[in-house]
């Protein structure tokens, strides 16, 4: 009987990219709190990536403009470039090619490679994810960060482990100790909502996880229970998908409490709408359809969109979203879910990605 051979698969994830790329090419920026996004014409805005000297103030993607101001006030605010990052990231997807065709972009700055079998004959992945960084570095003057594994999941892990400019290698006879000893808030996919409940089981790190039956993470965690179930023992069969076409762009968030009133729901909506923008920034996106999802504390759905005939401005998201939301009658009805959604994209902004890159705002699989 043949056996397959152990898959090789490897996560690329630039550094600060947006930041990064500015400090390249404006040097009087570096060593400096750099913001890229945010703070234009007036409207506030929310921070789409911020340099390492930023992050040291707590600033973060997706924070509100307004808030990184009061971390930082001698922040550095910078309109993005998109045009200058999608070029840098096409010149980054063709050093990735040189060592396989087997390329899933995730976003303009990250990636999964299989590199099972290599175009060079290398045959170590750590070596081939060395190459890499060592080439991002002499030929466009970055770093990124990479993990290697047998499947995604632990790669897109490995590769935040030792950030910026890391290379962290978990293999086979790593991994179910790496997954036992991992905190729940630690798993890709489980957000902060999900992390709350497990702990409040008792389930801290990955081992508690193994402790239940399939059957139980189910009943506790609907069908992402199985998902739970299987990567905690490091299995993980998706494989590297290429050239595929993004659908949609969207976050979603899950409450703790069920909000009855108006301004909660506004809030929320608000939040969730930052993360729409800046998803739509990191991709370069521009989209003509929003889609409100709701969902009641009995798990009915609805959804209600509107398409316009152009593509619809960021500052706008959260206001049409509020509009449809006003005309579902919400006042007093239980709601336990809000997500936003854009799609149908302008033909020039459609690049290679996930199918659907519709998020929970937390994210969970």
């Amino acid at each position: 009987m043949q056996h397959l051979p152990v898959r090789k698969i490897i996560h690329i994830d630039m550094d600060a990219f947006y930041a990064s790329v500015e400090q390249r090419d404006h040097p009087d920026y570096r060593g400096k709190p750099i913001v890229v996004g945010g703070l234009l014409e007036g409207r506030g805005g929310v921070v789409a990536t911020a340099s390492y000297e930023a992050r040291k103030f707590g600033i973060h993607s997706a924070m509100p403009s307004k808030r990184a101001v009061q971390l930082c006030p001698h922040a550095i605010f910078i309109r993005p470039r998109f045009d200058v990052y999608k070029q840098v990231s096409k010149q980054i997807r063709e050093i990735f090619h040189r060592y396989t065709d087997l390329v899933e972009p995730l976003s303009l700055d990250e990636a999964y490679l299989d590199v099972t079998f290599d175009k060079q004959g290398i045959g170590s992945a750590l070596d081939i994810a060395r190459k890499i960084k060592q080439a991002i570095r002499d030929e466009l003057g970055l770093t990124a960060s990479a993990g290697v594994s047998i499947n995604k999941f632990v790669a897109k892990i490995a590769s935040d482990l030792q950030k910026p400019d890391g290379l962290t290698f978990i293999g086979p006879s790593r991994i179910q100790m790496f997954m036992e000893q991992l905190p729940v808030e630690k798993f890709f996919g489980v957000g902060k909502v999900t992390a709350q409940k497990m702990k409040n089981m008792g389930l801290h790190t990955g081992l508690d996880i193994k402790a239940l039956m399939e059957h139980e993470l189910v009943q506790h965690f609907g069908k992402s229970g199985h998902f739970y179930y299987a990567i905690v023992r490091g299995i993980d069969n998706r494989t590297v998908e290429p050239n595929r076409e993004t659908k949609s762009i969207g976050a979603e968030d899950t409450f703790p409490h069920d909000l009855t009133e108006l301004p909660d729901m506004f809030a929320e909506l608000d939040k969730i709408a930052l993360v729409v923008e800046k998803r739509l920034e990191r991709y370069g996106f521009r989209a003509k359809t929003l889609t409100l999802k709701i969902k009641y504390s009995d798990f009915r759905q609805i959804t209600r969109s509107f398409s316009y005939p152009q593509p619809v401005e960021h500052f706008d998201i959260a206001e049409k979203a509020k509009w449809l939301l006003e005309a579902t009658a919400p006042q007093g009805n239980k709601i336990r879910l809000l997500g936003i959604t854009l799609s149908n994209f302008s033909q020039s902004a459609v690049p290679p990605g996930n199918t659907d890159a519709q998020l929970p705002l937390f994210p969970q699989p």
